[in-house]
């Protein structure tokens, strides 16, 4: 690795920022690296359970809807493995996770521009680039980039009702498979939650529960265990379009529509609802004695108390406003991601523009506005951008084109042509 200037340093290396070197690799005007702290590339490791999908198609791969003959497209891996007959009589758009997972693995090893083990402690501006000190296997060294692009990903969300409870009872979805067999012990399983996650982790153990394992129960506070709004014009809002839309919006309306789309991507896939469904009917068609099954739609955690008999949870049963216990013996938090801090950041923050409710301000270009004219060089954010681009920017289909975006403004020239209609709604105004 070069102690030499780049024109882009990406920290973290998630799939948004692991498509970032795809794009970049081979591009002359164009030198990047990406640093991530841990040893290899992995994704959600904790949730791949054997079965889980994609919940989007192929097609949202690295590269494909900016470069579709890219060598490093999800069809080239099926190529490369000689899997590609396999997947067309298979005729199913949407990947298993776990294949995934192995396309993005399969990528990695191909991109020298990728650097594990390598810990941003600091960045600081120093008039003409940014400059990193990297915490590696050989000491500290000094790294400069002219522009960054923050990908660092998100973390497990535990809302403060729950924080408390002893981690021998109590985990996030996130870490659901490391800890199963924990699980299955327990006489008693309480799943909170009622996104992907908490849908797999429940399936899990409904399968489990009709064996012979646990009981289980599953809570959620929205008023029913809602499906993923997928149909093929509401998927449109997922479009560069949408985006464009919805980042010239006023604030007040962008945080308002954000709630009020979580079913674009929080909602539950209609195929594992199914297959809960049919769990539960198959179970009720069995004479063997099973442990008890509770769905709860409606109902909102309180507060949490780890007690000798088990967890006691206080639920509010939200349409009649009453309050009761719950009691289990372990609890699984589906409850969501949040931002990771950025601490390495800390000399850089106060030169950052912030919305009224404190959050960075980004440009249409994924850019983070700053104040003045602070900085010669720029701040870029992959997936940290919902309340300024909308319920796009999680969605692995926006990947490919927030890349492109960035290395074009890098570059100053469109080295990636981006598509100019992606949607047949009008969402503006006519005329």
């Amino acid at each position: 690795m070069t102690t030499a200037p780049y024109d882009v340093i990406a920290i973290g290396c998630g799939p948004f920022n692991l498509g970032l070197a795809a794009l970049a690799d081979g591009l002359d005007d164009v030198n990047l690296a990406v640093l991530d702290s841990r040893p290899e590339f992995t994704w959600h490791r904790g949730l791949m359970f054997d079965d889980a999908m994609l919940q989007v198609s192929f097609l949202a791969d690295l590269v494909s809807l900016v470069e579709p003959a890219h060598p490093l497209s999800f069809l080239s891996y099926l190529r490369d493995n000689d899997r590609l007959y396999q997947f067309y009589v298979r005729e199913k758009f949407h990947p298993t996770r776990r294949e995934y997972e192995a396309y993005l693995r399969w990528s990695a090893a191909q991109l020298d521009s990728l650097h594990f083990g390598h810990h941003v402690a600091d960045v600081v501006w120093d008039g003409e680039f940014f400059v990193l000190s990297v915490e590696r296997g050989d000491g500290v060294v000094p790294l400069k980039a002219r522009h960054l692009v923050l990908g660092v990903g998100t973390e497990p969300a535990v809302p403060a009702a729950l924080a408390g409870l002893p981690p021998e009872r109590f985990l996030h979805s996130a870490d659901y498979l490391f800890r199963r067999e924990d699980l299955l012990r327990a006489g008693r399983v309480t799943v909170v939650g009622s996104g992907q996650s908490g849908a797999e982790c429940a399936l899990d153990l409904l399968r489990a529960n009709a064996a012979g394992g646990p009981a289980v129960s599953w809570l959620t506070r929205t008023p029913s265990f809602a499906p993923l709004d997928y149909s093929k014009l509401v998927l449109e809002m997922t479009t560069p379009s949408y985006v464009d839309y919805f980042h010239a919006l006023e604030e007040p309306a962008r945080d308002r529509l954000v709630k009020e789309q979580w079913r674009h991507y929080k909602g539950i896939s209609s195929d594992t609802l199914e297959e809960i469904h049919d769990v539960l009917y198959q179970r009720d068609l069995n004479a063997s004695p099973m442990a008890p099954v509770d769905l709860l739609c409606g109902v909102a955690v309180e507060a949490a108390v780890a007690r000798a008999d088990g967890i006691e949870l206080t639920l509010r049963h939200t349409d009649s406003g009453r309050t009761f216990e719950h009691v289990c013996d372990a609890v699984v938090a589906a409850t969501g991601y949040s931002n990771r801090p950025l601490p390495f950041l800390k000399s850089v923050d106060p030169l950052v523009r912030r919305d009224a409710a404190g959050r960075w301000v980004i440009n249409r270009d994924h850019s983070v506005g700053v104040s003045d004219d602070a900085l010669g060089g720029r701040l870029f954010v992959a997936n940290a951008d919902l309340h300024s681009h909308g319920v796009a920017a999680p969605d692995l289909g926006i990947g490919a084109i927030r890349n492109a975006t960035i290395l074009n403004a890098v570059a100053g020239r469109e080295i990636f042509r981006l598509p100019k209609s992606t949607a047949f709604t009008s969402f503006s105004l006519p005329g």
